[in-house]
C-alpha cells in the first residue's frame, strides 16, 4: 500500500493521550501518514510545513483545551483557510462546554465530537469515514484507498462518477 500525500494531524498537550489516538489509528497510517502537535501554535507550524510541501491534510483531530490558543480557534482557522477548508475536523475533548461546542459546530464546520474517553473502534470508525468522504470529494483517483477506507462507499462512488462521465 502506498502513502497517500494526505496527512491526519493530531493535537493534544497530553502525550499519554497523543500516544494514545496515534495508537488507535495504527491501522491508517501505512496510507495516511501521521503528524502530531501538542499546541495550536505548534499544529500551525506543521500544518505550514505541509502545505509548503504539498500536502493535503484530510483529518484533524483536536483536543480543546491547548496552551495558548484553543483547539476551536485552531479549528475555525482552518475552515477559514483555502487549503484546510474541506479538512475533516474532530473535537476530541472532555471539557468542551456547551457554547464552545456550539461554537465549534457553527464557525469551523465540526464534522464530529469525540468524548473522552472514547474507544479505539470508535475513534477509527469515525476515521475512516471521514477520510472516506474527504477522499470522496478532493481525490480524482480513489482506487488506491479501497484497502484501507470504506470499500463500499468508495464504490459507489466510482459507479456514481462513472455513469455521470459517460453520458
Amino acid at each position: 500500500m502506498k502513502t497517500s500525500d494526505i496527512y491526519i494531524l493530531c493535537i493534544e498537550d497530553e502525550h499519554e493521550v497523543l500516544d494514545a489516538v496515534v495508537r488507535d489509528l495504527e491501522k491508517l497510517e501505512d496510507q495516511f501518514p501521521v503528524e502530531t502537535a501538542t499546541s495550536a501554535e505548534e499544529a500551525s507550524e506543521v500544518i505550514g510545513k505541509l502545505l509548503e510541501e504539498n500536502k493535503k491534510i484530510g483529518l484533524v483531530l483536536c483536543d480543546h483545551i491547548l496552551p495558548g490558543e484553543n483547539g476551536i480557534e485552531l479549528l475555525i482557522e482552518l475552515h477559514k483557510n483555502e487549503k484546510t477548508h474541506n479538512t475533516r475536523k474532530v473535537l476530541l475533548t472532555g471539557q468542551a462546554g456547551l457554547d464552545d461546542t456550539v461554537k465549534a459546530l457553527n464557525q469551523a464546520r465540526l464534522h464530529h465530537y469525540i468524548a473522552k474517553p472514547w474507544s479505539k473502534e470508535e475513534l477509527l470508525e469515525v476515521a475512516v469515514e471521514l477520510l472516506t468522504d474527504y477522499v470522496i470529494e478532493q481525490e480524482e483517483n480513489i482506487l488506491p484507498y479501497m484497502s484501507s477506507l470504506n470499500a463500499n462507499r468508495l464504490s459507489e462512488s466510482i459507479r456514481t462518477r462513472r455513469s455521470v462521465s459517460d453520458g
